[in-house]
């Protein structure tokens, strides 16, 4: 009997998302918040919940939420996209936690420099964010830009990361604390505290 579609809705500090898939291959993950665009399952999809087979894509993405996991180890198989798409998702997977890499960048490692606005529009049309981490693609000098699941998200997100540097006044939304940013280093010390220096 064929394997059917699957899935599984997963709670996180920045909200809950539908992960759907078919064995250790993930074809969307939704978002489940009002206003967020959302992909949807197909007819037929079965729902499963807790406890999660080890390794399953629901379980490796709770572990991710709640910091046992740094990268995932899972294919992607979205239901549509184009070959370009496709190519930058794929370069874009290579980029580890903790690092970030620039449209301009990713553009040319694909082979198509110039052409940050197009890797733009593919971030858009990513249906697995996290898995296909969209929210590592930054702005020049580390801006935080264009993430469809919020600003404050994709802060949380390279956060919950440990990447830097980042400009937290880039973003809306709440500041976790502790975050580490690059105002620190680019803002004048203010008026009767030192700066304070890196050995």
């Amino acid at each position: 009997m064929a394997e059917r579609v699957q899935f599984s809705d997963i709670s996180s500090p920045i909200g809950m998302f539908r992960i759907t898939y078919l064995g250790s291959s993930v074809r969307v993950v939704d978002l489940l918040e009002n206003g967020v665009p959302q992909t949807g399952v197909p007819n037929g999809a079965v729902r499963r919940g807790p406890p999660f087979a080890a390794a399953s894509p629901p379980r490796q993405l709770r572990e991710y939420f709640q910091g046992t996991r740094k990268e995932f180890d899972l294919e992607v198989e979205p239901d549509t996209a184009s070959a370009f798409d496709r190519a930058v998702w794929k370069e874009l997977r290579e980029v580890p936690a903790g690092y970030t890499v620039t449209y301009g960048e990713l553009a040319k490692r694909v082979g198509y420099p110039g052409a940050a606005r197009a890797v733009g529009g593919a971030m858009r049309r990513n249906p697995i964010p996290i898995v296909i981490p969209c929210h590592r693609v930054v702005g020049q000098g580390g801006a935080i830009t264009g993430f469809g699941l919020g600003l404050w998200r994709k802060r949380w997100l390279l956060d919950h990361e440990g990447a830097w540097p980042l400009r937290s006044r880039s973003a809306e939304g709440p500041r976790p604390h502790g975050q580490r940013t690059l105002d620190a280093l680019t803002e004048p010390p203010k008026a009767g505290r030192s700066a304070k220096t890196s050995a």
